[in-house]
């Protein structure tokens, strides 16, 4: 049922059918979703809707063996479990959106689907921790004097010193950063991956003990060298130095690799992920606190806090050093 056709058949009143509050509740419903959410659950709609077009299945209402069946074809196929799972993710939200029974709740589909899970299933990748370390080998290797060079040292030291998420990063405006001459820079976050209400959380970068290395120091000079007064903080800047608009993640995960690369780490090993994940590592390794960790980088749960703090003891407290 469309949103027209519900309110008609929930009120009566025709003085509710304006244009005006339907496209209002359109919007809300765009909106109860991420863009990015929103894109990835249409192309896997339309990947399962030409199987079963193919083969002569009815896609929308899906039979639980045509799902079965889906979900077996492209598990034998090599689809990863996770790509299996956003695919079975949008034919619910399908299902739901249509006000139809989901098919994913039959028996039958949940046992296919664990034994899916089981048979094919492998750990969570995860991006390798651009720690300390390398976030100083990547900012040494940057060349001197360009405006590239500027919002590169900023995006990494930033990304690094706030436990960004890539999506978090390119979100920032100009008008969300709070400096403090003493201090540091405060910085808001309008909304992130764990926070789709909006909500928001202020992150604390303090100014570095090393100036080459100090997250607010390059970012007072990415902005006085790019000019950049408001809006988008984090821009395209061209081979010629011109600036242009605002990054997106594609953007910083192109940019950290082909950092990584120059100054001679392995650049298939770091995603935009993996200033997060540095920080995580290099502050479990100097000692900090879970609760400091996880409120520098607004995680929710203790579960990949817990796994970077795994990482970093299995160095810190090893029971083979030095025994040779």
């Amino acid at each position: 049922m469309t949103l027209p056709d519900l309110l008609r058949a929930t009120n009566t009143n025709s003085t509710l059918d304006r244009p005006a509050l339907l496209e209002a509740a359109r919007n809300y419903v765009e909106a109860a979703k991420a863009p990015n959410t929103r894109r990835a659950y249409r192309t896997q709609w339309k990947t399962f809707a030409a199987w079963c077009a193919r083969y002569g299945r009815e896609s929308l209402p899906a039979a639980p063996a045509t799902l079965a069946l889906f979900l077996t074809d492209r598990a034998q196929g090599g689809l990863k479990v996770a790509s299996l799972a956003l695919g079975l993710s949008a034919i619910r939200a399908a299902h739901f959106d249509a006000g139809l029974a989901d098919p994913a709740a039959n028996p039958e589909v949940r046992t296919v689907w664990e034994g899916i899970r089981r048979t094919h299933g492998a750990a969570q990748r995860c991006a390798a921790p651009l720690t300390g370390d390398a976030v100083r080998a990547v900012v040494a290797a940057l060349p001197l004097g360009t405006l590239r060079s500027a919002r590169d040292r900023a995006l990494v030291l930033v990304g690094f010193g706030g436990a960004f998420r890539r999506s978090e990063l390119v979100a920032l405006n100009v008008e969300d950063l709070a400096f403090d001459p003493a201090r540091g820079v405060v910085v808001r976050v309008r909304r992130s991956k764990t926070d789709q209400t909006a909500e928001g959380a202020d992150v604390a970068i303090p100014f570095g003990s090393q100036p080459e290395v100090c997250a607010v120091r390059a970012l007072e000079a990415w902005r006085a060298a790019s000019c950049v007064e408001e809006g988008a903080l984090f821009r395209a800047v061209d081979r010629h130095g011109r600036v242009g608009g605002r990054l997106d993640g594609r953007d910083v995960a192109r940019t950290l690799k082909e950092l990584a690369a120059r100054a001679g780490l392995a650049p298939a090993l770091v995603s935009g992920h993996s200033l997060r994940a540095g920080l995580a590592t290099t502050a479990a390794l100097a000692g900090r606190s879970d609760r400091a960790i996880m409120a520098q980088g607004r995680w929710k749960s203790r579960t990949m806090v817990d796994r970077y703090v795994r990482t970093a003891d299995a160095w810190r407290d090893n029971a083979s050093a030095g025994l040779l």
